[in-house]
């Protein structure tokens, strides 16, 4: 490895998070072009419609537990544990948010979320073992 692999996770999840707020103006957009609900309801964000609400709500769980994920690849990278043990993990909870979050915002059924949320929270879980093990170990 040639040293910043790991911030390649994060630059992708980052990537996600622009994307969601990307749709979300979209969808605030078009729901006030078609007249459904006025631009000014907006302000407070009160009364969030449905369409526009699981973006939201999709965009608040990505500054949840990745802000975990994003904490233990820095913490990977300045204990020198940023290998492929950890370089996996680290793509695979990106994928998992990815999924999660395409699930959140079309069919938002959690038959579907749930299971993707638990497998990425056992992910980060290892990539923090990860960590630990090396620490505790070098």
């Amino acid at each position: 490895m040639t040293g910043f692999e790991i911030f390649w996770p994060m630059v992708a999840h980052a990537a996600l998070v622009f994307a969601l707020y990307a749709l979300l103006s979209a969808r605030r957009a078009s729901l006030v072009r078609t007249g459904k609900v006025e631009a000014s309801q907006f302000r407070e964000n009160r009364h969030e419609p449905a369409e526009s609400l699981v973006v939201r709500n999709s965009i608040a769980n990505q500054f949840e537990l990745p802000v975990l994920f994003h904490v233990c690849c820095v913490l990977l990278y300045i204990t020198e544990a940023d290998n492929l043990v950890s370089l996996g993990l680290a793509w695979l909870f990106v994928a998992l948010r990815y999924v999660h979050a395409g699930v959140h915002v079309t069919s938002n059924r959690l038959r579907y979320r749930r299971p993707l949320f638990i497998t990425s929270f056992v992910t980060l879980l290892a990539m923090w073992g990860w960590l630990c093990i090396w620490m505790a170990t070098s």
